[in-house]
């Protein structure tokens, strides 16, 4: 993947308005019926016309999502690798060409800048991350740069990102005939030379699986991420979007996705962590960072808070009230014994649970009680339980 664009401020969002940088397949999405949002300076699809079927796709047989709205950044030089070792939360030395990880990148106090994908590939490290982060994450890793053969290059313009996530995924993949074999574990990767479509990367990356792989409804969520050149981008989803419909699946777009992702239970950077937070609130610390690693910008504040044992706030599953009317918003109070007790960060009504849930901050004290927390929304009020999981 042979791949410094000024984008928005760190703090994702998303808004019914289309005045961002467009997707690449525009013109293709709206032919299918997309609607089309902004997601911090990047346009999204929102959906195609039935948010209900799209998040059935995804439990059911399949989705394919365009996700080159999010950010993407190459480093290479013969320094990449111990360069980016020491910027980052999880060990990155440890990783095969061909496989990668999941982590954080911090400030020298310990707060979230961004969270990463990092895959491994043969002459390069391939950063995946939300939208809107490219020139802070840039800057950032630039600041370090001193006597190191290191390069950034942004791969947006050259690659973009598509995604079959499901438990139909690997046979949808498969049935492309582009691979020889697909990476069979998460965050490994094989790379494909096709005479029409270039060099294409695939990814094992269940994005709609969450850490609670002993549920069965999550385990079967399998998940690949597709990198192709940006001038072969129209072919290959054209080829996507016809195997995913023969294997009963669809198209989807950002609410089925979002859905999706609350129902996993899977905290998303700018929504429910942002440069407020540390690591180890955020319930991502298993998988985002090593203790064994050796030094990092930030470590020495997070192993801190590590060897203390606890921090003061945790993001914690919440399921609702039936009765409450609508689903709470970003911010909207939680209560204990009449006191604040934290906040809600997403929520949304599942079709799954037919129930509303939600992700959220909780205060220890509230957490170590098995408290019933009460919300407190425009939409009323609201007795709310902490769950472990929500399927």
């Amino acid at each position: 993947m042979n791949c410094l664009d000024c984008e928005s401020p760190p703090e994702c969002h998303s808004v019914p308005v289309i005045d961002s940088f467009p997707l690449a397949l525009h013109e293709f999405h709206q032919k299918l019926g997309a609607q089309f949002i902004s997601v911090n300076g990047a346009e999204a699809v929102a959906d195609y016309g039935d948010v209900t079927a799209e998040h059935a796709a995804l439990s059911g047989t399949a989705g394919l999502f365009d996700l080159s709205f999010r950010g993407r950044l190459c480093l290479t030089g013969a320094d990449r690798v111990r360069f980016l070792h020491g910027q980052v939360t999880n060990d990155v030395k440890k990783l095969s060409a061909s496989e990668g990880c999941y982590a954080t990148l911090v400030t020298a106090k310990g707060k979230m800048q961004s969270d990463l994908n990092i895959f491994a590939l043969q002459d390069e490290l391939l950063l995946d991350f939300e939208p809107g982060l490219t020139q802070l994450i840039t800057q950032r890793l630039e600041k370090y740069i001193v006597a190191d053969d290191v390069q950034l290059v942004d791969a947006a313009p050259h690659y973009g990102l598509l995604s079959v996530q499901g438990p139909e995924a690997t046979d949808v993949i498969r049935s492309l005939g582009l691979f020889n074999e697909l990476p069979p574990l998460p965050f490994q990767s094989v790379k494909t030379a096709d005479a029409a479509l270039g060099e294409i990367y695939l990814m094992n990356h269940p994005r709609l699986r969450g850490d609670d792989v002993q549920s069965q409804s999550l385990a079967h969520r399998n998940g690949y991420d597709v990198f192709v050149p940006n001038t072969a981008q129209d072919a290959l989803t054209g080829k996507l979007a016809d195997a995913i419909k023969a294997a009963g699946g669809r198209t989807c777009g950002w609410a089925a996705f979002e859905t999706a992702r609350i129902e996993a239970g899977i905290p998303r950077f700018g929504a429910d962590m942002n440069e407020t937070n540390i690591p180890l609130e955020c319930g991502i610390e298993a998988s985002a960072v090593n203790y064994n690693k050796g030094c990092y910008i930030g470590q020495e504040v997070i192993n801190r808070i590590h060897s203390i044992g606890h921090v003061n706030r945790e993001l914690r599953r919440l399921l609702l009230s039936d009765d409450l009317q609508s689903v709470p918003v970003k911010g909207d109070k939680l209560y204990h014994d009449g006191k604040e007790a934290g906040f809600i960060t997403s929520a949304v009504k599942s079709p799954m649970l037919k129930a509303n849930i939600a992700l959220g901050y909780v205060r220890r004290e509230a957490i170590a009680a098995s408290a019933e927390l009460t919300l407190q929304s425009s939409a009323g009020e609201a007795k709310v339980k902490i769950v472990s999981r929500f399927l």
